[in-house]
């Protein structure tokens, strides 16, 4: 099962930065997910759309240009890191989930996305895109074909692959919430992998190593590593 750490190893360190993503892969994470913004600068790798939460300051994310925000402390000196930076952290060995929480021009934004891709060392078959908006993704696969695209939701619809199916794509990312091992069975049967947001509990860990899901998204990598290690043969 595939350790992703969300928003980094962002339990010890500021979410999103490249602290916690550098940290992530010391703590053997087998990947990082992280939230992207298309910002009139670029792009730029942060959650919310207010800024208050993470910088203490006031201001709309997408309101504030950039010779300000890479200017913020996002914790521990950290600033908010553009898409470029966060995949420069990335092995060539190791997965990243990229979840896109804003989007305006999706052929620029794929453009961007390539050349960010190209100019690292990631693995392209190691990339994953995902978004709650599905119209997004949809867009994105069409005009990127051999983009691996991660059908992103927090409910058990009642058809649980519809999506999937619709978007040829590679996941499923549920909510541990919603998720049971009839949802995991009938994904992963119809040949798809299973990913799980957020997992930090051992037993949840354990849980979920035993139904076959293909990785989770944990805040605590380092846990989740030790988890498996202890516990599974």
């Amino acid at each position: 099962m595939r350790i992703y750490a969300h928003r980094g190893a962002s339990k010890q360190a500021p979410e999103n930065s490249l602290k916690a993503f550098r940290l992530a892969f010391e703590q053997q994470a087998d990947g990082i997910e992280f939230d992207v913004y298309q910002h009139d600068s670029g792009i730029i790798v942060f959650h919310d759309r207010m800024l208050v939460r993470r910088t203490k300051k006031d201001g709309y994310l997408l309101d504030t240009p950039w010779s300000v925000l890479s200017t913020l402390d996002i914790g521990d000196g950290e600033h908010i890191p553009t898409l470029a930076d966060t995949l420069n952290t990335v092995p060539n060995d190791k997965w990243c989930n990229i979840e896109i929480k804003h989007l305006v021009n999706i052929e620029h934004w794929v453009n961007d996305v390539k050349r960010a891709v190209a100019a690292s060392q990631v693995d392209l078959t190691r990339v994953l895109i995902s978004s709650f908006n599905h119209h997004w993704l949809k867009d994105i696969k069409a005009l990127w074909p051999e983009v691996k695209i991660g059908a992103l939701s927090a409910s058990y619809e009642l058809d649980c692959t519809a999506s999937a199916r619709a978007l040829h794509a590679y996941s499923v990312n549920i909510a541990l919430d919603a998720v049971d091992k009839s949802f995991v069975e009938t994904v992963l049967d119809a040949g798809f992998s299973v990913y799980v947001y957020t997992v930090d509990e051992p037993r949840d860990i354990l849980m979920l190593a035993d139904w076959g899901v293909t990785g989770i998204f944990t805040n605590v990598p380092d846990t989740a590593r030790q988890v498996l290690a202890t516990h599974l043969p």
